[in-house]
């Protein structure tokens, strides 16, 4: 398999290279952070309806807007739908930018005045046309979480104030199924916060595919400890927000699931076990429209159950089970098949993750892909034609699209080009939307049929493409840089066009580091890829390499940072430190790396444990001590600090700040919900108590992503100057 894609797809990264002319012009902060310069062009407005040959566009005529249908493979324009250049709900302007339409396509919801919580949490002022009716209503008086159709389009479930509402589109009511929501005590049908960020969703509660039953968390957080942030929005006094995070070894909520059962107004709980110290990351229904599957596991993470519900009783039974002697990643590659006794899923159990067939009746378990090219996604079962189609790491650097039959496990590769591959499937797998790109080639967008023909381009960005000619952006070369045990580590290195190799040139090191993640890749934009090609005309080597315990190379490797986060992945970055230090061109006196969030926790760890490498080092909101950050993340991977408390501290910047040598620089959001400012604050008591001098700066009211008007740019402006004066 692996043979036969390096065959098809292999082309060399070196062979690619961008065209220069002879007029270029240097990459400005400015540029890259006010004016979008080298922002790539996306395909706004393409929304692909239930029978998958046709899409929706906004079109713009003459100062009038229209929702038009249009043919998917032709492009010719079918229908007008909708004229919303006078679309008002009384005096209220409507902007119809994002919107949701019900499975029959006979109404949509219209989402407006975004209030962003958190991560995925998003309020939203709510509205209802009827395309039938020609009527347009407000769905609550307030702005409400997660407004869902039901599967027939007769009534739409939200959250308001932590309880579930539905409103029935018939006669225009609404009922309140659950009482009990309270802020930081109880939530339903919404994750809290912890949920929402490790296990990446946020609405909580699932309808039932005939619609007869809606499926919901609850989440009891009365016990779990609180963090207060303070605002400040020039008042006497500052807004102080406080809400529910459970720390490594603290209290988790305890969370429940109930189904409700619109028929008879009653409310069944399911049956998860006496546990309540456990996870319950994804409720799932089946293709029978009284069986919910409830997937749990234990705190460890590292055993997980799938429990199939009965929604009228609640009655419970387990039709799978894994272990792993480290901890299973959660996933949305769970299918059902039609035979309602089998599932498809994706599972490290063999090593690297691949898809498998799991049959509960006969208890049979069998593998559809094998080999060393791990699965990502899972885009759909095409049950007509018996295909899975999904994706894998194609040599690590790459993603492709494939499809495999399951009955006689015959792979095909649709993806023909090298590089990355994000995929969207469209109902009834006939097309596909593809985004290429590779680390020269801005996103292409691309319909494309079930065997890799392309239908058509809808956004090349020859624009962009041209544009970054003209500012000479210089080519990423892939490496190999091997660490102290000889394993070889992949990176890339980014030169001056000018380079010379009788120079010597400062070098600044770029990373992330944490467990499964991947900066190595053969995409465009390349993380932070604007920025380093700026610092790169300013004659800088940019170094980005990926360590033990990233992606895509195997669960052993993937794995092996298990118990002691910090410790490996600083000693892989030290290692390429010292092996830049070694090269002719590289002035091993001005060394440098840096990070944001797990990234900045390793830059930070590599100026402490290696002064004697490194000259500076920037960190972003980093993590100090795993003992201040959630208990999902954290005790995935290091288990309690209880049980681990040589894991946690050995390996905590907050232990070496007696090493200090290199110049460092600080960076926190005050209001970072995610990454607290505590473990900026106490690093910096830690580093005064120390005597050692450093430099900090903290963004007022800015969270975990530090954005939002100037933000950006003065952010990057700042790192900039302390790198020009310090390395």
């Amino acid at each position: 398999m692996k043979t036969l894609l390096k065959t098809i797809l292999a082309i060399s990264f070196i062979s690619i290279s961008f065209i220069t002319n002879a007029q270029t012009k240097k990459i400005t902060l400015e540029d890259i952070w006010l004016k979008g310069t080298f922002s790539p062009k996306g395909v706004p407005g393409f929304n692909v309806m239930n029978d998958g040959k046709h899409y929706l566009k906004i079109d713009a005529v003459n100062g009038e807007s229209n929702l038009n249908i249009y043919d998917l493979a032709a492009n010719k324009l079918k229908s007008k739908l909708l004229n919303i250049s006078n679309l008002r709900y009384g005096d209220q302007e409507i902007k119809f930018n994002k919107f949701e339409f019900s499975n029959d396509e006979q109404k949509v919801l219209i989402f407006e005045e975004a209030e962003p919580i958190y991560r995925r949490s998003v309020l939203y002022k709510t509205y209802i046309y009827d395309f039938k009716n020609k009527s347009l209503n407000l769905l609550d008086k307030d702005k409400v979480l997660h407004a869902s159709f039901s599967p027939n389009g007769s009534k739409i479930a939200y959250v308001k104030n932590n309880n579930i509402f539905i409103n029935d589109l018939s006669n225009t009511e609404t009922l309140q199924i659950t009482f009990d929501g309270a802020k930081n005590n109880i939530i339903n049908g919404n994750c809290d916060w912890v949920y929402e960020e490790e296990f990446s969703f946020s609405r909580a509660f699932e309808w039932s595919p005939n619609g007869a039953y809606l499926a919901f968390y609850k989440f009891d957080e009365s016990k779990v400890k609180e963090y207060t942030m303070l605002f400040y929005n020039g008042d006497n006094y500052p807004e102080p927000y406080t809400y529910k995070y459970p720390k490594a070894g603290e209290d988790n909520s305890i969370v429940s699931i109930h189904i409700y059962q619109l028929a008879n107004n009653k409310t069944q709980k399911a049956d998860i076990g006496s546990n309540t110290d456990q996870y319950i990351p994804r409720i799932k229904w089946t293709n029978q429209n009284d069986a919910l599957c409830i997937t749990r596991m234990n705190r460890h993470q590292n055993n997980l159950d799938l429990l199939l519900t009965n929604a009228n009783t609640g009655v419970s039974k387990l039709i799978y089970n894994e272990t792993n002697k480290y901890y299973i990643d959660i996933t949305d590659n769970l299918y059902f098949l039609p035979d309602n006794k089998s599932l498809m899923l994706s599972s490290e159990r063999d090593g690297n993750n691949q898809i498998y067939i799991w049959n509960w009746d006969n208890k049979n378990l069998k593998a559809i892909t094998k080999g060393e090219n791990e699965v990502k996604d899972i885009l759909g079962y095409d049950v007509k034609n018996n295909l899975v189609y999904y994706t894998i790491s194609e040599d690590i650097f790459n993603t492709a699209l494939l499809s495999v039959n399951i009955s006689n496990n015959k792979i095909n590769i649709i993806s023909k080009k090298k590089g990355t591959h994000n995929v969207q499937a469209y109902n009834g797998f006939e097309y596909f939307m593809d985004v290429y790109s590779n680390s020269t080639t801005p996103p292409v967008f691309s319909l494309i049929d079930n065997k890799g023909k392309t239908i058509r381009v809808l956004e090349e960005n020859k624009a962009l493409t041209k544009k970054i000619e003209n500012y000479n952006f210089v080519t990423p070369e892939f490496i190999n840089i091997p660490n102290a045990q000889g394993v070889q580590l992949n990176a890339y290195i980014l030169k001056p066009k000018d380079f010379d190799q009788n120079k010597k040139y400062p070098v600044l090191m770029y990373q992330y580091s944490g467990p499964g993640s991947q900066q190595v890749l053969n995409k465009f934009p390349l993380d932070n890829i604007l920025w380093h090609q700026f610092l790169v005309q300013k004659g800088y080597l940019v170094v980005v390499a990926d360590g033990t315990g990233t992606g895509a190379r195997g669960e052993e490797f993937k794995k092996k940072t298990y118990l002691q986060l910090g410790k490996m992945e600083s000693d892989d970055q030290i290692s390429i430190a010292e092996y830049l230090a070694k090269q002719s061109y590289v002035d091993k006196n001005r060394i440098g790396i840096w990070g944001w969030s797990y990234g900045g926790f390793m830059s930070t760890t590599c100026l402490l444990k290696a002064p004697e490498l490194f000259k500076a080092a920037i960190a972003v909101a980093p993590v100090t001590s795993w003992r201040y950050y959630d208990n999902i993340y954290t005790e995935r991977f290091m288990r309690t600090p209880k049980e681990n408390p040589k894991g946690y501290d050995d390996n905590a910047p907050l232990s070496m700040v007696k090493n200090l040598k290199g110049k460092y620089l600080l960076i926190h959001g005050i209001t970072d919900d995610n990454v607290h400012l505590q473990n900026a604050t106490e690093i910096s008591k830690e580093l005064v108590n120390a005597n050692k001098d450093f430099d900090a700066f903290y963004y007022t009211n800015k969270n975990h992503s530090i954005y939002g008007g100037y933000t950006r740019y003065n952010l990057y402006r700042k790192m900039t100057d302390f790198i020009l004066n310090n390395l």
